[in-house]
């Protein structure tokens, strides 16, 4: 199927994101700047596929019983 018969997902701005993850609009801008959240930039706008972003946030999660967060 083609996105011509698929339904377009409906994509988040900037304030949407940091609403849904509990953060501040500037540390979204600074996810975005260093590149580590994925995003679409359209002319001077910045929006968030949500499905792109909940796949985002499954690749950083840190499973239970993992010593990275006992190192520090």
């Amino acid at each position: 199927m083609g996105l011509s018969q698929e339904r377009l997902p409906r994509l988040l701005d900037i304030a949407g994101v940091a609403e849904h993850l509990g953060v501040t609009e500037r540390h979204v801008r600074r996810l975005v700047a260093e590149r580590r959240i994925p995003f679409i930039k359209w002319g001077h706008l910045l929006r968030f596929d949500p499905v792109e972003v909940a796949s985002w946030l499954d690749g950083v999660r840190v499973p239970p019983g993992d010593d990275v967060a006992r190192r520090r």
